[in-house]
């Protein structure tokens, strides 16, 4: 089943989750209808938690020495760092919300692959951004979220993304979670080393969340995000500080908080799909899927016409 081939679904009540998304979600199955699961994860279920979450997975590529050196040298996140991080959020969420089988999705997909073939990315590390958008969506709803994603609902989202790794050219990809985070442990004692380009990279990310807030909250985007990702060898690599004992506290239990809010009341559209989203970079969302590319690459196309 593809993503919006089904049921839609109104707030139970008028203001509560609808059962009946779980229900069908429940009755699916894993492989072949995980299009469909991941649709009405990100639309229905979790779209807040996930987008979160994937920002945060975002982030947690810099710890790798060999994927912050391309995105330094790229110079995209410190010259046009919302660019960049819309560019690449409209791209992930098209094919999420339309499925690979979807024309937008495909042509997203299409879009990235051909933007990575501009550039010379080692396997291990394609495969290591790829746990990245496979993990923290768990991690984070088993955390922070109204409730987690159960077992099905993992297997699922993991066999989407080993698909959407597919169908990005990428070879031996685990076939199993256990495995994967194997690959991965694995692949953080080689690549997780303070860098100075890790660094720089989070820097940059971190000014674009900042450029988002009021002058009085800018101070606490660095350790809010320390507080999600209080991992010493992650906070080493970028040379993060670890966030305040109470800091951490306090960033943990309001994302709690916020859960046990949404288990009776759903806030913002049901379904949530990319369309009614603000868009800093495209307002109206007036944009063309295959002009989504790095500011560095449409300069050098300009040049070149």
């Amino acid at each position: 089943m593809t993503s919006h081939s089904g049921r839609k679904y109104s707030k139970k009540l008028g203001f509560m989750p609808n059962p009946a998304v779980a229900r069908e979600i429940a009755g699916l199955d894993a492989q072949a209808d995980c299009q469909r699961i991941v649709y009405l994860l990100t639309a229905y279920e979790f779209p807040w938690d996930i987008t979160r979450s994937l920002e945060v997975a975002l982030f947690y590529t810099y710890a790798s020495d060999t994927v912050s050196k391309l995105l330094d040298r790229t110079r995209e996140f410190q010259d046009h760092g919302q660019k960049r991080y819309d560019d690449t959020r409209l791209l992930i969420a098209h094919f999420m919300e339309s499925g690979w089988d979807g024309d937008v999705g495909s042509r997203a997909l299409a879009r990235i692959n051909q933007t990575h073939g501009n550039y010379r990315i080692p396997q291990d590390d394609f495969l290591f951004v790829l746990w990245t958008f496979i993990e923290f969506p768990m991690r984070w709803t088993s955390e922070f979220s109204w409730r987690p994603m159960t077992a099905h609902e993992q297997n699922a989202w993991f066999n989407f993304w080993c698909e959407i790794g597919r169908r990005m050219g990428l070879v031996g990809i685990p076939e199993s979670k256990p495995a994967f985070d194997a690959f991965v442990q694995a692949y953080g004692e080689r690549h997780f080393v303070p860098d100075d380009a890790s660094a720089r990279v989070a820097e940059a990310t971190l000014a674009i969340v900042r450029a988002w807030l009021p002058a009085p909250l800018k101070g606490l985007v660095a350790p809010a995000v320390a507080s999600l990702i209080d991992e010493p060898a992650f906070l080493a690599a970028v040379k993060l500080k670890p966030a305040p004992v109470l800091m951490r506290k306090v960033v943990r239990h309001s994302l709690k908080a916020l859960a046990g809010m949404k288990r009776v009341i759903v806030m913002g559209g049901y379904p949530t799909l990319l369309a009614d989203a603000p868009n800093r970079t495209y307002p109206g969302n007036r944009y063309e899927i295959e002009a989504l590319e790095p500011a560095h690459l449409q300069q050098r196309k300009k040049r070149a016409s």
